[in-house]
């Protein structure tokens, strides 16, 4: 028996699964972009992000309260990114919510650990603004290998309870 996502099995009241995946995620992550593309001096690309971020997690398909209570805490942390490469380690959050909205076993949650301990780390050799891409780019390593790692975990039989045999 191979692995369905659980999200496949929900019904849809509009679109496709893979329609609202991609675009989803599409717009959770380039408004993610684009609100770090924002300044004092220039301020649409906030306004630009910040809608698509979180009209990207309200297309994902999940069931609708996880897609509902994701959003602020996503886009908060996102709009705290904005200080610069010391709190990369906030984008354990987003991940946190990607594996809630993603239906993963709750055990799962814990793989943001690790995203939050990376960008812990990372403060001590990107402190000034210039090294933000550089930062980024260092932590989408591990935030794709926690989302994985997390997928894999899901599909895994470890994680799903057997029915037990009843004796008869």
């Amino acid at each position: 028996m191979s692995y369905v996502e659980p999200t496949r099995a929900l019904p849809l009241r509009w679109g496709t699964y893979r329609l609202r995946y991609l675009s989803g995620l599409a717009l959770i992550v380039s408004g993610a972009i684009a609100i770090q593309g924002s300044s004092a001096y220039v301020g649409y690309p906030l306004a630009i992000g910040t809608l698509a971020h979180v009209v990207g997690w309200w297309v994902m398909p999940a069931a609708g309260w996880r897609r509902i209570w994701v959003v602020l805490p996503s886009l908060l942390s996102v709009i705290i990114l904005l200080i610069g490469p010391a709190v990369v380690g906030i984008l354990a959050v987003p991940v946190a919510c990607w594996l809630l909205v993603r239906h993963r076993p709750a055990v799962t949650l814990l793989l943001a650990v690790p995203v939050l301990g990376i960008g812990l780390l990372l403060r001590s050799f990107y402190a000034e603004y210039e090294g933000m891409l550089e930062a980024l780019a260092v932590m989408a390593v591990p935030i794709v290998a926690c989302v994985l790692l997390a997928r894999l975990a899901a599909a895994s039989r470890l994680l799903h309870r057997q029915p037990r045999a009843t004796p008869s």
